[in-house]
């Protein structure tokens, strides 16, 4: 493996037969011979360092040999027990590992959407691309046997920031010379562009680059889901405390605020041991490659236990705190006064259950959503939650900052009442409910705004802003609407081409008690469906023809469509140019395919406008042999003289190669020990997993404890 192999570090293995097999050690057996050629099993130690091996044999005095075909990839195997990625039931490692399709959760936490994304791990030049990134980390040999080290160095190579990774990131909203992070609808094409270039790819956000870290992972064996938390704080302080800063008016002051919360945030779980840690904290570890914070001089992050971010162990590697506090920071809200031309704070009110809402990722074997916010931290408010983050409180700066000087109480309760989507084009409408329980007459100052933001809370422009001054005598509740005509915010759309929301803050105050409340509401937008249309079932090497089709219900066009395709195993990414679409419009698109693999399928498709973004996912059935009946396999075999004990060689699938159509081999044997009379039969059942759909051809090998001549022996299928 490598430039310069050597026996010392193991990247140079050089085998003989041998006898017995030992777990950590390489072993060469013979199985057979027939004349001239020898049939020879080769097993590895269970912790091999993970790369790409050249094969090369050399018999006697005979000069080396080396194959045409003499590649073979090492990668984790979480089907091995031995294995520190292993995995115990079949159906978490068929989604984990061996699904090449799945979702990614976006939106807000009152208004979750599941994204379609293809991970293709299976697909032509993933696995090179994958062993390129290996290979460009430069860990030594003996870290390549470690998933923890290898996870956290891809974390870092996912990202382009320190390395020439492959992705760059954007949050700009502008991706001339490149790519949309909303355009990309999987991880094959970026995978396969970086490595056939060797070039960044053009752009990135937070959900890409979870999902191209999860294709990596599962490529080199390791599973992984992706898992989305809404409500997500970036805590650039570590003091478990995201401060944000408002004036009278209700608006965000973007120069104070150095934290922010965004609306989700994606990253990566992998699953594994964690020997370099006390007991108790295997499983799943969170990694991230989204560049948000150095750690250890490098844009990186994780692995870290969820079982340490869950009970505040922050003092844990890697990143544990920085992932804690993205599921756990509380929420402080400050109004910002100028007197006399100084800035004064006074602390509004602080909110301990809002971060860390619905941690999400795909369900096992299904395509609903997995809620998995319990296995990141304990219910909020309980003695366990309260315990975990006194705990973490202890290892970082939790100071709590200056409280408001205690005021009298009006029993005044601040509402906002709204919808939880607007439809691109309608107005905006929401009220400020006032509840007064009280006997008491107040005069109350509001201040209310709605910021259009980017999902990472950056303010991209102020929609409008109200202020009015209400008294409470004889009204128990006052009712303010806030209304904002589509025109406020279409304008604004045009200028970045990302995940947008509304945010809505209002601020009261009362002017004879100085007591001060805020409160705010997020609204996201709400875009016509796209249709996809295909047969429910369709055969292989036949036609089909996949319709997309899409009608605009808005009330405003959409300026400037694209339409993203992509089928895995069906055709690649394509893009089709709609342009503008008028109110009432409608366009189709049509692709006609001719598959080659069995198997279900997804087609995902992606319209992205000026105005905003849409999406569809579409499974469908290939149809071939059934996996089902390749679940067992049972072999005649007749001896024709003699007496002899039989052994069959078969690929049976497994974990160790992945060819380009998705398959894993690995040679495995059975043996009938029983005596075979001459025309007698004997009967070996052998067990085959068949984890994709797709024509497997089995290869048998007699061979026997009798010098006998075994090639006259009838083998076949029952």
């Amino acid at each position: 493996m490598g430039k310069a192999p050597r026996k010392s570090n193991e990247t140079l293995v050089v085998m003989k037969l041998r006898g017995q097999k030992e777990l950590h050690r390489w072993q060469m057996a013979l199985l057979g011979v027939n004349g001239k050629e020898c049939l020879l099993s080769v097993s590895s130690p269970v912790d091999t360092a993970v790369g790409k091996y050249f094969l090369s044999v050399k018999s006697g005095a005979d000069p080396v040999h080396t194959p045409e075909n003499n590649t073979i990839y090492f990668i984790f195997n979480p089907w091995c027990e031995g294995d520190t990625v292993f995995m115990a039931g079949d159906k978490e490692r068929s989604e984990y590992v061996l699904n090449d399709t799945g979702y990614i959760y976006v939106g807000s936490k009152d208004k979750i959407h599941a994204r379609p994304w293809n991970y293709g791990q299976f697909e032509e030049d993933i696995l090179d691309a994958c062993m390129f990134l290996l290979d460009k980390s430069n860990l030594k040999p003996r870290d390549r046997k470690n998933p923890v080290i290898v996870s956290r160095a891809m974390s870092a190579l996912v990202n382009a920031n320190d390395d020439c990774g492959v992705l760059l990131a954007n949050w700009s909203g502008m991706y001339k010379g490149g790519t949309s992070p909303l355009a990309w609808t999987g991880s094959t094409p970026i995978l396969q562009q970086y490595f056939r270039t060797q070039k960044t790819v053009l752009y990135g956000q937070c959900w890409v680059f979870a999902g191209v870290l999860t294709t990596v992972m599962r490529s080199l064996g390791v599973p992984s889901r992706t898992v989305t938390n809404f409500a997500s704080a970036h805590d650039t302080e570590q003091n478990l405390r995201v401060d944000v800063y408002l004036n009278e008016k209700g608006q965000k002051i973007e120069d104070l605020t150095t934290d922010s919360i965004w609306n989700f945030h994606v990253w990566t779980d992998v699953w594994m041991t964690r020997p370099d840690l006390p007991q108790g904290y295997e499983g799943w570890q969170a990694v991230d490659a989204t560049p948000q914070e150095i750690s250890q001089g490098v844009f990186q992050c994780g692995p870290a236990p969820l079982k340490a971010i869950r009970q505040g162990d922050v003092y844990l590697t890697y990143d544990t705190k920085f992932i804690f506090a993205e599921v756990n920071a509380d929420k402080v809200f400050w109004l910002v006064k100028e007197v006399n031309g100084v800035s004064e704070m006074t602390k509004l009110r602080e909110e301990t259950l809002v971060i860390g809402r619905s941690i999400s990722t795909k369900a096992v074997g299904s395509n609903t959503r997995e809620d998995i916010t319990a296995q990141y931290k304990f219910t909020e408010g309980s003695p366990e939650e309260r315990k975990a983050m006194e705990k973490a409180c202890s290892y970082l700066s939790c100071e709590d900052g200056p409280e408001a000087a205690p005021t009298e109480e009006a029993n005044i309760e601040l509402k906002i009442q709204a919808g939880e989507a607007v439809w691109l084009g309608d107005p905006i409408r929401m009220s400020v409910i006032i509840n007064n329980s009280s006997a008491r007459s107040w005069t109350i100052k509001l201040g209310a705004t709605c910021e259009l933001q980017l999902y990472t809370g950056k303010v991209v422009a102020v929609l409008g802003s109200v202020s009015e001054t209400v008294a409470t005598a004889g009204k128990p509740v006052i009712e303010v609407p806030v209304h904002l005509e589509a025109s406020s915010y279409v304008g604004s759309l045009a200028s970045v081409d990302d995940e947008v929301i509304v945010q809505g803050h209002v601020i009261a105050a009362i002017e004879e008690t100085e007591e001060k409340f805020s409160e705010e509401v997020t609204l996201t937008f709400q875009y016509p469906p796209l249709r996809v249309e295909v047969p429910e079932t369709v055969k292989i090497g036949q036609n089909f023809t996949c319709a997309f089709i899409f009608k605009n219900t808005l009330s405003i066009p959409l300026e400037n469509c694209k339409l993203h395709v992509e089928g895995l195993g069906i055709f690649m990414l394509e893009t089709f140019d709609q342009g503008d679409v008028l109110p009432g419009g409608i366009f189709k698109c049509r692709i006609i395919c001719t598959p080659k693999k069995a198997g279900k399928k997804t087609i995902i498709a992606k319209l992205n406008s000026i105005q905003g973004s849409g999406g569809e996912g579409r499974k469908f059935n290939l149809a071939n042999r059934s996996a089902k009946e390749l679940k067992c396999c049972q072999l005649l075999m007749r001896k024709k003289k003699g007496h002899c004990s039989v052994t069959i060689n078969l690929r049976n699938i497994s974990v160790i190669i992945a060819l380009r159509e998705g398959s894993f081999l690995q040679w495995n044997t059975w043996v009938c020990s029983q005596y075979i009379k001459r025309g007698q039969r004997a009967w070996v059942c052998v067990g085959v997993n068949a984890y994709k759909y797709h024509v497997y051809h089995l290869h048998f090998h007699l061979s026997c404890n009798k010098s006998i001549d075994l090639r006259g022996a009838d083998i076949r299928p029952r």
